[in-house]
């Protein structure tokens, strides 16, 4: 199963489209929306993200474990890719529409609980179809072209989401100058959202269930799917030191991207003062840097070896993500509000967004080598637990990202919807400082810890010869 059809690898990555643009609402505008719009305070705002990240942590490894031993007419991965969409739609339609007059408390319950809902939904989806990725090949070449393929779709769910926000919502609320900070804004971003949702998620799995016969099954129906198992299967793929390399490495890389996800809309609005056409226009960061890193990413694996392209792709995207706020807190970046900024934020965007293209890819592939390797040496395949375990580090580090960031915005005293503050210049100062050298620190650790990964192009070959091997002495 080495060469897969060009149909099977974009249908298959058109459900990315859905989980991005799901992603992006939450990870984007849900903090802002709640704490400028709706009132919240900073510290609660960061706790309810935190609080939903945390379940949805717990969540990821028990539907991997679930995914990896269930059987069906469907397969394994299917059943709960085609459960996924419909929850999804609702959940996200009530976060974005909570009650009017409620209290602190109340508004902080139902971001909470409807977060926690919408997250447990979409993982329902995307743990089992990060599995079926690492499933649809064998081949060290061949998946990273497949998550190629999964990451630039991806992108293109996020991309559909910025525009649609940044030129043809957020411009045009009547009596706001900047139409995020209304909640007229937010119910056509949420049915456009839930439209597209439902559509690409149901079509990845409708589109590649013929691939269901081709793909490995449980080696037998185990009866007790619980938690003593679930544990056990996570205690075994952390003693691989490959995996836990990958692993602390996407922990603190979470962290970088927990921050600023979370500061983003604040440093658009009131660091940088772009108005939303403005802000639009940076999307451009996005498209030339994704699709270098759709091109090049499989080409690079052939040259030079993915450990190598891991470490050196998250230094320089924790660098250049940064780069921009670091050199204007030196006075070194164009005037603010000013269009000479925005193509000053786009250069040097763009190769944050290449460097992290090609990371993703990479980690995503090289998380499926290490799959094979836990293959031969436990002759289990269990790609639903690797993933989801990989998705577990990554949202609990995420998730201190969020209360981290949320508890800064208290500490350095920004205001909140309905506050009587000024917006200081020392304020954004140090809401430059949080964005900028101390995010970076943190991609500068990952990049430490990606770099005992060991896999290359030539143990893997040996791993998928020995293998063989032993499926040839097994028949």
């Amino acid at each position: 199963m080495s060469s897969i059809k060009l149909t099977t690898k974009f249908s298959y990555g058109v459900g990315a489209i859905g989980e991005a643009s799901v992603l992006w609402l939450l990870a984007t505008l849900a903090f802002f929306f709640y704490n400028q719009v709706i009132g919240l305070s900073g510290f609660l705002t960061g706790l309810a993200v935190s609080i939903a990240i945390f379940f949805d942590a717990i969540s990821d490894p028990l539907v991997g474990s679930m995914s990896d031993n269930f059987k069906s007419r469907l397969g394994r991965r299917h059943p709960f890719m085609f459960a996924s969409p419909l929850p999804v739609m609702i959940c996200v339609f009530l976060i974005f529409t909570p009650p009017e007059g409620m209290n602190q408390l109340a508004i902080f319950a139902w971001f909470t609980g409807f977060t926690i809902l919408l997250k447990l939904s979409i993982t329902l989806f995307t743990i089992p179809h990060l599995a079926l990725g690492a499933e649809l090949s064998d081949d060290y070449i061949e998946r990273s072209k497949i998550m190629s393929f999964n990451n630039v779709l991806s992108y293109t769910g996020v991309i559909i989401m910025h525009v649609y926000v940044w030129f043809f919502i957020f411009p045009n609320i009547e009596g706001y100058e900047l139409g995020q900070l209304s909640r007229d804004a937010y119910p056509p971003i949420v049915i456009f959202s839930c439209i597209l949702v439902g559509i690409a998620l149901t079509s990845s799995a409708y589109f590649t269930k013929d691939q269901i016969p081709k793909l490995k099954q449980p080696k037998e129906r185990r009866s007790k799917n619980n938690l003593f198992r679930f544990f056990k299967d996570i205690g075994k793929v952390l003693k691989n030191k490959n995996y836990l390399y990958l692993l602390l490495g996407i922990f603190f890389l979470s962290i970088l991207i927990g921050t600023h996800e979370v500061l983003g809309l604040y440093m658009y609005t009131f660091y940088w003062k772009l108005s939303p056409i403005q802000t639009g226009w940076l999307i451009l960061n996005n498209v030339f840097g994704y699709a270098i890193g759709f091109i090049v990413t499989a080409r690079l694996h052939v040259i030079f070896e993915k450990p190598i392209i891991i470490v050196l792709s998250a230094i320089t995207l924790s660098f250049f993500w940064s780069l921009a706020v670091i050199l204007s807190l030196f006075g070194l970046a164009p005037e603010p509000a000013s269009w000479d900024l925005v193509i000053f934020i786009i250069i040097l965007g763009s190769v944050a967004a290449a460097a992290g293209s090609i990371l993703h890819i990479s980690v995503m592939s090289a998380l499926a080598d290490v799959c094979d390797e836990h293959e031969l040496l436990t002759g289990y395949r269990q790609e639903g637990i690797f993933y989801s375990a990989r998705s577990f580090f990554a949202k609990a580090s995420g998730a201190l990202g969020s209360i981290v960031a949320g508890t800064a915005l208290e500490i350095i005293n920004f205001p909140s919807y309905g506050s009587d503050k000024e917006i200081t210049q020392s304020m954004l100062f140090n809401l430059g400082i949080l964005d900028g050298p101390f995010a970076m620190i943190w991609g500068l650790i990952a990049a430490f810890f990606y770099s005992g990964y060991k896999i290359t192009n030539k143990y893997h070959r040996e791993i998928r010869d020995k293998l063989e091997q032993k499926k040839l002495y097994n028949s």
